[in-house]
């Protein structure tokens, strides 16, 4: 406790005593240098300066030498003494004045740029190793700004509460995030990384913020901007292996620095479309390093979502000839709809130690890590710590946010219940059909959430029922204070044609720490569920009841084949957060076969494609009742999963190996006059690997069979993902031209196969349209094998991202003893594509209904 109390005092010490330099860096028209470097000669200490050209610098009494630099500009240096008092120090910076020197001239005509390009390519992977490991301090400051706001976004008017919310001008313009962080950021190559966030503040928020520090690395031959999200593919470094290939090179001239000579050239992409840089490289004489970079990415670099970014680096020594990042500015510019924003993202790296000591458990699971008092920090502390000073923009927006962000929170620990009934919206006729019905209502110490989908989802056509209404309500019970959640389901389906009335009902309980049905993390459910019900034979993989009313009205295609069954279903699951997933389950079911009663559609010509109600591809007549005991049980892994650790929980980050999932099914004989007998096994591995330039490659590997199959009805089959129709099903795990029940059967063993590889522009940014619209090359197959005799492939080939959310594919399927058969496939996938999805918000949770 001394120790520690002496090491405090003696830290206040050293502020108190500190002085400071301040000053404002220009150009000589007297125009602010954003970002410029400010280094302290001789040791490790420096400062950056903001936007607006000004920087601090906190130093001790003594003499020093400052030197200014900027990417582009002579460096300059100035001597000063520190004494009682605050120094002001101001630098002007004069455009880097650049030696041609004539003896690069060559008689081949190629300009001297290549030549150096060579040796600094051949020193590539000599400096991407160089340092095996190190550690550094890294300052963040990230900032977006609405740049223009309209008053309307697709002809809706902009509610004015909303911009004021917003914080906007009367010119529409803000900042709507400000944030700052210090990361201590530890390195061990090839693969090992631990970022523990110091402090960390958002302004007018409780959230943490961008603390993740983005390390841009040239000396790589394919960088990695943001987990590439602006281009899946990454972008060609200017010094890769293969940059020749790419980049033409001009030699601007060269400088001396600090006794260094340094060449200066302008890089230039050889094609439009391709994912490269342009603007300006630094390379050091003799040993061909990485001195500095100005470098802008564009639409014509295939970057998605923005329209610019522009990276500037200055590289620092840190021992002896070793230089690393010191500072890396990030400045963009994007929008959409009429909306223009900018912004940036400022990381200075400072304290490097680039032979650091690291015990064998130092490294583990958690990638970034956040405590208790990360969000805690004074204002006296983000002062002292600071490497850049505030611009007078960003002292107003944390002084205005933060307030609001403290009216707010008290607001809601005084009166939840009024915040709660103020947020609630009327029931209106539009939101009963089309929205649904989402309230919440206080209900003891905890809130009572009710939900029904629209009236628009939960009536349905088919031949066995008719006209169907299938209205299913959701209450959930929870408590601010309780990690649990209770649901319960009722569910009502009645076919106004057959006259039958389906009703059940269930519960699920589940720790409140789930994100949603699908994605939780190291949470439980406990869940059961019982009635008469409706079900298809296959419920992995059937036409949606909304796409069948369509195809059975206009078409006279009724897929969809269902059988009822009272039923008795419960269960656990469980998943960690470290990916890992567990699954055990028991299944009652007297099964009911029931068969068409109409044959009623909009097109009488086309009656005769009306199907018997049951799968006629496997079936030549319906199948006879019997009841059913099944036992389930699944278990999912994905090793080598990395999280982010915060105070109170972690979240899965992922990992950079395949998932492997292994299911069991139980027929039980004679319990409950249970009618099966069989043994049927499963697993499958997925994966999606990242090949750099040459795209993505997705894939779903699976096998299995049945060990035992002395009775097994049709529901108990081995089914596979078919689908019949141009609205594409499931990618990765569908075959996109086979009957939903074409190779159901009760196999010993098979095998099934779906790959696709995704171009990312790597063949379509050839052609002069789509290279401009961003439309992306797909290509795949799908395989199965069953017996030597009965296999189907079919290979596929399309484009996607067209508009950023469809895809079309041309599909050839062939199969043993047939003709090949060509068709296409429509459905989404592309930038926002891969996140639109189809929820069947009357059939209740998912886990009740799978199976």
């Amino acid at each position: 406790m001394r120790t520690l109390l002496l090491i405090c005092l003696l830290m206040t010490g050293n502020i108190l005593l500190a002085q400071k330099i301040h000053g404002h860096v220009t150009d000589e028209d007297g125009k602010a240098l954003p970002f410029a470097t400010i280094l302290v000669k001789g040791t490790k200490l420096g400062a950056t300066a903001n936007a607006e050209g000004f920087y601090t610098l906190n130093l001790m009494p003594g003499s020093y030498t400052i030197e200014c630099r900027y990417v582009g500009y002579t460096t300059r240096e100035k001597k000063t003494e520190i004494g009682s008092e605050d120094r002001t120090l101001n630098f002007t910076l004069s455009i880097q004045a650049l030696q041609l020197d004539e003896v690069f001239i060559t008689m081949s005509g190629e300009d001297p740029a290549y030549e150096i390009i060579r040796k600094a390519i051949r020193m590539r992977p000599v400096y991407e190793s160089e340092v095996s490991k190190f550690s550094a301090d890294v300052y963040i400051k990230g900032t977006l700004k609405i740049i223009s706001f309209p008053d309307r976004i697709l002809g809706k008017k902009i509610p004015e509460e909303d911009r004021a919310e917003m914080m906007l001008d009367s010119a529409g313009q803000g900042i709507i995030y400000l944030s700052e962080s210090l990361t201590h950021v530890s390195v061990e190559k090839p693969d090992k990384l631990k970022m523990d966030v110091i402090s960390s503040r958002v302004s007018g928020s409780n959230s943490f913020g961008f603390d993740f520090p983005i390390f841009l690395d040239f000396n790589k031959n394919n960088v990695n901007i943001s987990n590439n999200v602006l281009n899946k593919r990454g972008f060609v470094s200017p010094i890769a292996d293969n940059a020749l290939n790419f980049y033409r090179y001009k030699l601007l001239g060269s400088f001396v620095e600090n006794g260094k000579k340094v060449h200066t050239i302008q890089i230039t992409p050889r094609r439009k479309y391709e994912p490269l840089f342009s603007g300006i490289v630094s390379i050091t004489d003799e040993d061909w390093r990485f001195f500095s970079c100005d470098l802008l990415l564009t639409k014509e670099s295939q970057m998605e979502l923005l329209d610019s970014l522009q990276i500037s680096q200055i590289h620092t020594p840190v021992d002896g000839n070793i230089l690393r990042v010191r500072n890396q500015v990030i400045s963009f510019r994007g929008g959409q709809f009429g909306v223009v924003m900018g912004g940036s993202f400022v990381n200075v790296y400072s304290n490097y130690d680039i032979a650091p000591e690291f015990d064998k458990k130092f490294f583990g699971k958690v990638l970034i890590a956040y405590d208790s008092t990360t969000q805690k920090k004074s204002d006296a502390y983000w002062d002292t710590i600071r490497p850049i000073p505030l611009e007078q923009v960003e002292i107003n927006d944390y002084r205005v946010k933060d307030s609001a962000q403290l009216v707010r929170d008290s607001l809601r620990k005084a009166n939840q219940d009024s915040l709660l009934l103020r947020n609630m919206k009327p029931v209106t006729v539009k939101g009963i059909f089309l929205n649904g019905v989402n309230k919440s209502f206080k209900s003891g110490n905890g809130y009572l959430n009710i939900r029904n989908s629209g009236l628009i989802y939960q009536v349905q056509y088919n031949t066995v029922e008719g006209l169907n209404v299938n209205p299913s309500i959701t209450f959930r019970k929870s408590s601010p204070g309780a990690k649990r959640q209770l649901s319960i389901i009722t569910d009502l389906r009645y076919g106004f044609k057959n006259k039958h009335f389906n009703p059940w009902g269930g519960f699920v309980l589940t720790n409140r720490g789930a994100m949603s049905e699908s994605s939780f993390y190291n949470n439980y459910q406990i869940f059961a569920a019982g009635g008469k019900r409706v079900s298809t034979f296959n419920r992995k993989s059937y036409p949606g009841e909304e796409i069948n009313t369509v195809s059975t009205l206009l078409y006279g295609w009724n897929d969809l084949k269902l059988y009822e069954n009272y039923f008795f279903k419960a269960g656990y699951r469980q998943m960690r957060d470290n990916g890992n997933s567990f699954l055990i389950e028991a299944l009652y079911e007297d099964r009911i076969p029931v068969d068409n009663s109409t044959d009623y559609i909009f097109a009488k010509k086309y009656k005769d494609r009306l199907t018997p109600n049951y799968p006629v591809e496997v079936l030549t007549q319906q199948f006879t009742p019997h009841k059913a005991v099944i036992l389930h049980a699944a278990f999912s892994f994905q090793p080598g999963q990395k999280y982010i650790q915060y105070p109170k929980y972690r979240m899965r980050l992922g990992s950079k190996y395949p998932t492997f999932t292994v299911h069991y099914y139980k027929g039980i004989p004679n319990l409950l006059n249970s009618d099966v007998n069989y043994d049927r096994w499963n697993f499958s591995v997925n994966d999606e690997l990242d090949m750099k330039l040459a795209g993505s490659l997705k894939y779903y590997l699976g096998t299995g069979g049945f060990l035992n199959k002395k009775n097994a009805f049709i529901q108990d089959y081995q089914h596979f993902n078919g689908n019949t129709y141009h609205i594409a099903s499931e990618y990765v795990r569908s075959f996109q031209a086979v009957r939903y029940y074409r190779f159901s059967s009760t196999p010993s063993f098979f095998t099934e196969l779906h790959l696709e590889h995704h171009s990312q522009g790597m063949f379509t940014n050839k052609i002069p349209l789509f290279r401009k619209l961003n439309w992306h090359l797909v290509e795949g197959v799908n395989a199965l094998y069953l017996t030597p005799k009965t296999g189907y492939m079919e290979v596929f080939a399309g484009l996607e991202n067209i508009f950023k959310f469809l895809r079309v594919d041309a599909v050839m399927s062939m199969q043993n003893g047939y003709k090949p058969v060509f068709t296409y496939r429509i459905g989404f996938n592309g930038l926002f594509g891969d996140a639109i999805t189809f929820s069947r918000p009357n059939s209740g949770p998912k886990i009740i209904n799978n199976w």
